[in-house]
């Protein structure tokens, strides 16, 4: 028994993701690590993805998944924080998997806060600059995700910072800073869209 066990602790610290958590472990900032960190995240990125999309059911949340569990674990591993460099598949994964179970217990306490207080809430009445086409924005708007919707209202008309807004939807600032950057973009083209129409 004590041979399978070290034979697959063996196996563990030959795979392709653990000899790159390895070179990352702990190493100065150069083109080297740079690269390893690289082919590191094109081999775990798009399982991260893919764990999210099965649990989620979300392409937008799967995205965020994969860009937090990722940061995060080239973090730990180039302040030297995990234990065990080598199990970076299965520290991958155990973060996954508590991400995710945190997102979906944030989502039902927001879900239950909202059936709780729907009769309560103001209805915003969104004004638009005059100088645009309120109509092309609106509809552009309503086309959003709601999630990147929810961030672009709370970011530009409520004037809330990433981390408010973050604190708010349960996501991370720099989260917050994609989605916006993602949904402006979309509005963007939406607008230059109908435009040209």
């Amino acid at each position: 028994m004590l041979a399978a066990v070290e034979a697959l602790v063996t196996d563990l610290s030959d795979t392709p993701e653990a000899r790159l958590a390895q070179r990352i472990a702990g190493a100065p900032a150069d083109p080297a690590r740079a690269e390893a960190e690289a082919q590191l995240y094109r081999l775990l990125a798009p399982r991260v993805r893919r764990y999210g999309q099965r649990h989620l059911r979300d392409d937008h949340l799967a995205d965020d998944l994969m860009q937090h569990v990722m940061a995060m674990a080239i973090e730990k591993l180039r302040a030297n924080a995990l234990n065990a460099p080598e199990r970076i598949v299965s520290f991958v994964l155990g973060a996954c998997r508590m991400t995710v179970t945190d997102l979906l217990r944030g989502q039902r306490r927001r879900d239950e806060i909202l059936q709780r207080h729907a009769d309560d809430l103001p209805i915003a009445d969104i004004q638009v600059a005059p100088r645009l086409d309120h109509e092309r924005v609106a509809l552009c708007l309503e086309r959003l995700a709601e999630r990147e919707r929810a961030v672009l209202v709370m970011s530009f008309y409520d004037e809330q910072s990433a981390d408010a807004v973050g604190r708010s939807l349960g996501l991370s600032a720099g989260n917050v800073r994609v989605i916006r950057h993602r949904g402006l973009h979309q509005l963007r083209r939406c607008v230059d869209s109908r435009r040209a129409a």
